[in-house]
């Protein structure tokens, strides 16, 4: 019997399955990647039917048992991406997410991948909170997802990850500290849309004085090509120094089409070379102007977003 037909007969599929997005979400905001959240999810599902009836019918609340699954999944993958991390080439930034109606094949009109089956957009998946989530350990990550984020009790986070509650407590503890050093307060969205507007349209005109007073003296920016595609390999740090390098960028590739969008529920940008997006930038903004630009080049973290044709053959900025 295939895993299909597995999945199609069995007769507890419609709870089960519907469990889906709560998982999607919760790894997406434990992974920082839509792509390894969509296969820890799967991988938890292949764990659930490889159960025999009996085994299955034991469970007494399967939510939590898939949950459970999950959660240990993701942490294996959060330990093992620590040592996958000191061989990637350059910055590594998390996975950027279309706003709803946005995703590859999809659209307003329908069809495709369906949002609702997606993540749900909020300030928990904002790029700058998944950067500082990104750099917290693999246990306080976990913890303080699980708790802050999702409302699980201690109690049932250390039943998750196997820790006391008292460790658990500690663990999230830390993490909120990390949270509140970053502080993320982030600006009105009106706000952050007018800037970011103004922003593309000064890059657009090449007008580097406009775009240094967009910027925050000590702005920086962060590229993530993730040595597939050329990107800075480290961070432009200064208002002016970052002006320089999106004015050359300009002159580099000069078919590059800058767009508003929706960036993790966030104003960003996308850049499109001949109808297929091979940028995506995601910004904060503070006090007026941009204290932080994520540029995710790696084509591996931009399949949400393509809408045509190869992401090779175009400029490529760097």
């Amino acid at each position: 019997m295939s895993d299909d037909q597995a999945f199609t007969g069995s007769p507890d599929l419609p709870a089960v399955m519907g469990e889906r997005r709560q998982l999607i979400n919760l790894a997406y905001r434990l992974l920082g990647s839509l792509a390894d959240a969509e296969d820890a999810v799967q991988d938890t599902y292949a764990r659930w039917y490889a159960l025999s009836g009996s085994q299955r019918d034991a469970i007494e609340t399967p939510a939590a048992w898939l949950t459970t699954v999950a959660t240990r999944i993701c942490l294996d993958q959060l330990r093992s991406a620590r040592v996958r991390r000191e061989r990637y080439v350059g910055e590594w930034i998390p996975e950027p997410l279309p706003g709803p109606g946005e995703w590859r094949g999809g659209g307003s009109a329908g069809g495709g991948a369906d949002p609702a089956d997606r993540v749900t957009l909020d300030e928990s998946v904002s790029m700058a909170f998944l950067v500082v989530l990104d750099a917290m350990t693999p246990a306080e990550r976990v913890a303080f997802v699980l708790h802050d984020i999702f409302g699980y009790p201690f109690a049932e986070v250390a039943t998750i990850t196997g820790r006391t509650p008292a460790a658990c407590r500690q663990l999230a503890s830390h993490a909120r500290r990390r949270v509140r050093e970053a502080q993320l307060t982030p600006a009105p969205e009106a706000e952050r849309a007018s800037v970011v507007r103004d922003f593309k349209q000064a890059w657009e005109h090449q007008d580097i004085r406009a775009i240094v007073g967009l910027l925050d003296p000590d702005a920086t920016v962060v590229a993530d090509g993730g040595g597939l595609v050329a990107a800075a390999l480290a961070p432009i740090q200064g208002a002016e120094q970052i002006a320089a390098y999106l004015a050359e960028l300009a002159v580099r590739a000069p078919g590059l089409v800058l767009l508003e969008r929706t960036v993790n529920g966030q104003p960003g940008l996308i850049g499109r070379y001949q109808g297929v997006t091979v940028a995506v930038f995601a910004f904060a903004v503070a006090a007026g102007r941009i204290t932080r630009v994520w540029a995710v080049r790696n084509p591996d973290k931009l399949r949400p977003w393509l809408t045509a044709g190869p992401i090779t053959g175009g400029p490529a900025p760097n």
